[in-house]
């Protein structure tokens, strides 16, 4: 909704660019969507590799898999 509301400031103030930003906005996200994905995969991965090296903890431990 603040989006919405600041694009509307910015159609009043200067149309050109409220029209701009709609025809580049699609086109921008269309771009960042590999890094996006490349974060997820990355993230992915990290939680992967810190569930293995705590795995003989949790063993020990004896607690559940689930964090409370």
């Amino acid at each position: 909704m603040i989006k919405f509301l600041l694009w509307l400031l910015l159609l009043v103030f200067s149309p050109l660019l409220a029209v701009l930003a709609v025809v580049l906005y699609p086109l921008v996200w269309l771009v960042m969507l590999p890094f996006r994905l490349l974060g997820a995969t990355v993230t992915g991965a990290f939680a992967l590799l810190e569930g293995l090296l705590m795995l003989p903890a949790r063993l020990l431990r004896g607690g559940s898999p689930r964090r409370e």
